[in-house]
């Protein structure tokens, strides 16, 4: 979405960006809870490198 985390999960998953967005999308709609689990696989990405 904004951060690169979909394309990031995607290179490290067998799942497409869009499905990982589709996902997060509705965890947030849904549950509420994709816009924590986004910034906690940020932080997991940036530390990554």
């Amino acid at each position: 979405m904004i951060l690169g985390v979909c394309e990031w999960l995607s290179t490290k998953t067998n799942f497409q960006a869009k499905e990982i967005r589709v996902f997060f999308v509705l965890a947030v709609l849904l549950a509420g809870f994709g816009v924590g689990l986004y910034l906690i696989l940020f932080l997991v990405k940036v530390l990554s490198n």
